[in-house]
């Protein structure tokens, strides 16, 4: 479960690095909203799909601090990065 979370994560938040990144500039500056269309699904999809992978983690993997960790994480545009680094040093207990 812990590489699953950490794939995840490492997708999740390199879509919304390029969504703040990349999309929302183009949208803004550019006039060209088709990126933050297509971004904005993605991200979105990564995110449901990793907060989902957090909640199934609990319980069976690691404690509860790390699920709220986790999702504080996931709302921050490199929190995944982060607490993908928390995770392996071993700052959860971690069965």
């Amino acid at each position: 479960m812990k590489r699953v979370v950490t794939i995840l994560g490492y997708l999740e938040g390199l879509s919304f690095l390029i969504l703040l990144g990349y999309a929302m500039p183009m949208k803004y500056l550019f006039d060209d909203p088709a990126p933050v269309s297509l971004f904005g699904a993605v991200h979105g999809f990564l995110f449901v799909v990793y907060v989902a992978a957090l909640f199934f983690g609990v319980g069976k993997h690691w404690n509860s601090r790390a699920l709220i960790h986790g999702f504080a994480a996931a709302v921050l545009p490199a929190g995944p990065f982060i607490f993908n680094s928390r995770l392996d040093s071993g700052n959860y207990k971690l069965q």
